[in-house]
Formats: structure tokens, sequence, C-alpha cells
């Protein structure tokens, strides 16, 4: 197995024994991203000096005897959303071409902390909306990696890095994990915090995480959980062991809800087929529920909060570069600009109201089952693809991970959406990982 070949856990563990330097790491990396990213362009702003200075920075702070993080030496990517102090994040518009923030986001300040490397800035979509970018997807480079944390997906699947963080607003955490073939997780509303990260809709706006498991994905979500007064949103609260519990064998066998939600005639056969192979291999560990008929407006009441706030945050853009904003950003912009104060305010009740449901389904289950996508990466790269499987579970605040557990009939990966109840990220991922091994095992579980 090659260094970049390891989990991002084993990596860890490795450096923080000195079994492993993080210059030997960090080398894996680059010489994977230089042999790769020309074709996928997962990166939008990376300097391998840099990259490598840091590496030596950690190495010798362990040979210094002093206490080190517990994301010592992991090269981590962030989506060009995120603000890093020196380093240039532009938002992927032109209107920001150039931009150096003076001050890193707060989850920036915590993977330092951490021991975590900063190793670049990875491709976003237009201001974080719906534009394609130019990222490629690893698996086949025809088709749309997703988005709009297409570079995170992209360069994490690519082996580029072990870990990557994105944002997620409607589906950008979720859908390009899927089609790129990853895991994906976007933990509860208000876990992580977004000060110094461009706001989109201060209500539907949530980071998540990139990795290759979904032990990877605990840990390093683990480290970007927290309260700060910045952002309303967080609220203080124990510290959580994701890692561990993620890690840990269930007590009993999970109970899944298979939700089709309102839009399953949306999926493709493969996928539709493949969620049902699943469910009957689950037999009476999954039952399906009905959701009431007010989720078959989840998708516009989700859309409405969003173009409002999209207008009001993104106004600067409009006033200041409008000749640069792609046709679809500004036909959404002015979009949310006609959102009457009477239909915005009636919409920000429906996350409660349609969560008031989703909690009687919760309350006899672990996690609901559900497609991460309509089905694998549609061919070409004209679209990012469609979150219609994504809105109502990000409307709801719930955390959501996607599994790459399976593939369509020309290889290309489809995921498996699992979603749990505001608050059980760790019970989520607990789950999610009995489901990785039950499938791995034949349906004999761990």
């Amino acid at each position: 197995m090659t260094m970049t070949g390891l989990s991002a856990v084993e990596a860890r563990d490795r450096m923080a024994s000195g079994a492993l330097s993080a210059v030997d790491y960090m080398r894996g990396c680059l010489d994977r991203i230089a042999a790769t990213d020309g074709e996928i362009q997962a990166f939008e702003w990376f300097d391998a000096d840099f990259a490598l200075r840091q590496a030596e920075g950690a190495d010798q702070h362990r040979k210094s005897g002093r206490p080190i993080g517990p994301l010592h030496g992991l090269p981590v990517a962030l989506k060009d959303v995120i603000d890093t102090r020196g380093i240039p994040t532009a938002n992927g518009t032109q209107v920001d071409a150039g931009r150096v923030p003076e001050h890193d986001a707060v989850i920036v300040e915590k993977l330092r902390a951490a021991g975590a490397i900063i190793i670049g800035k990875t491709v976003t979509t237009e201001l974080a909306f719906m534009h394609p970018s130019k990222t490629r997807n690893p698996v086949n480079p025809a088709h749309t990696p997703g988005g709009s944390s297409s570079g995170s997906a992209a360069a994490v699947a690519a082996g580029m890095v072990p870990l990557a963080v994105g944002t997620q607003t409607g589906g950008s955490v979720i859908r390009p994990a899927a089609y790129c073939g990853i895991t994906g997780f976007l933990p509860s509303t208000g876990s992580i915090p977004r000060t110094g990260v461009l706001t989109q809709s201060p209500t539907l706006d949530r980071l998540g995480v990139f990795a290759r498991s979904v032990e990877d994905a605990a840990m390093l979500a683990e480290v970007l959980f927290g309260h700060d007064d910045l952002d309303k949103a967080t609220a203080p609260a124990p510290f959580p062991r994701l890692l561990s519990v993620a890690s840990a064998a269930v007590p009993v066998r999970p109970q899944f809800a298979f939700v089709r939600t309102p839009y399953w005639d949306k999926a493709t056969e493969a996928c539709q087929q493949a969620l049902e192979e699943l469910v009957d291999e689950l037999g009476e560990g999954c039952f399906e529920p009905v959701l009431p008929e007010a989720f078959g407006e989840a998708a516009s009441v989700r859309e409405r909060i969003n173009l409002a706030e999209m207008a009001k945050c993104y106004h600067r853009y409009r006033r200041d570069g409008a000749d640069q904003l792609s046709l679809r950003l500004s036909e959404a912009l002015e979009r949310g600009g006609k959102v009457t104060a009477h239909d915005y305010i009636a919409a920000l009740d429906w996350p409660d109201y349609l969560y008031s449901a989703l909690d009687a389904v919760f309350q006899r289950c672990d996690a609901i089952l559900t497609p991460a996508a309509p089905g694998s990466a549609p061919k070409g790269l004209e679209s990012t693809g469609d979150p219609v499987f994504n809105g109502i579970w990000t409307l709801c605040g719930t955390p959501a991970i996607t599994l790459p557990l399976f593939a369509d009939e020309d290889g290309m990966p489809m995921g498996v959406q699992l979603v749990g109840p505001r608050g059980g990220d760790a019970r989520l991922l607990r789950t999610a990982r009995w489901l990785v091994k039950h499938i791995e095992t034949d349906g004999q579980g761990d």
C-alpha cells in the first residue's frame, strides 16, 4: 500500500508515532497532485513549497516532544469559499479575483491548532451556486464531479489529499461525494461555525467534510465542531466524540427507515434498483414510512429561502460586478429579489414543521436510508447534477452522510445517503460504519 493509500486515521497514527514523517506523507500527496490534477483540475490555489514547509514544521514539532494535535501532519484541502490568511480566496468568481483575506476562518484556526496542514484551496462553482466549474470527475473526466464543492470531492476521490472541507446549501457536499465515489458527511445545523466562510444563505449554509471512510470523516468533523459567538447558529455543547463512537461496535443491529421521498420518480432505474435490493438485504432491519404530503413542497420551500437570502447576501456582487456573473446566477439573484417578505417569512416556519414529522420516524429507527442523488454523475459538464434528494435534509437541519456502496452499469459510483436526527451525528456515523461493514462482509455485520 502506498502512503497516500493509507486511511487518514492510519496516516495520522503513524505520523504521531514517528513511523511516518509528515514530509514523506506530503511528498506522496504532491506526487499524486502532479500526476492527476492537470486533467482533473481540483485545485484553485496550490503551492508545493508552502505545503512542504508546513510538513517540515510538523515533523520538527513532534521531535521537540511537545504535544501534537489530533490531525498532526495531515494535509487538508479547503473549498475556495473558506477564508485563509495570506492565501487567495476568490469564492469562484472573477469579482473576487486577487482577494487575499487578512484572517483565517474559524475552522481554519481549528485545523491549524489540531496540527493539520492546509495543502491548498479547491475549486468551487461560482459563488458556491450551480454554474459548473472547471473540475472533472476523477472516475471519468467526461462526467460532472457535482457541485458546488466540486474540487474538494475530486481531490479526495483522486487520492490527492486524504481530507477536504466543503459547504452545502442545497446538496453541495452529499451530491459531489456520491458522484465521485467517496464519503461525504454533513453535520447537523449549528455544529460547525461558519465565521469566515462565504455566506449564501444563513438559514441553510453548512460546512461538511470529504474523506475515503466513515472513520476519517468523523476524525475531521470532530475537530471542526464547536461554538462561535459570531455564528448564532452554534451553541455551547459538550465536546463531541465522533471518532470513538463511529469506530465502536453497535450495541444492537441498527434499524433503518427507507424513505423514497416525493421525488422517487427522478431517480434512475439503476438507483432505484440498487436501493430496493439493499432494503431487501436488510430485511426486518428496514421499514418504509410514509411521509406527509407536505414533503412534496420541501424542494420549492428550500429554494425560496435560498434565493431570497442569496439575493440579499450577494447584493454587492450584482452592484459591483454584474457583468462578470454567469447568466444562471444572475437569473437566480433576480428571482430571489422577487420573493415577497410574506412568502419568505412563511418559508422559515417549514424546517421545524417538516422535522416534527421526521421526529416520529426517528423514534423507530437509527437512520433514514435514501438516495444521495438521482443516480450516478451525469455525462457532460454543463450541469452539476440535481440536488433534489438533498434539499429536504438541508432544509430540516439533519445530519447526512453518503456512502459509496454502489455503481451503475458503466462503473460510475452511486451513493447511498443516511440521515439522522438533529444532534445525532455520532450515532449516524456509527450506523453508517456498520452498514459499510455489513455490505463488505456480505451481510454478516460486525
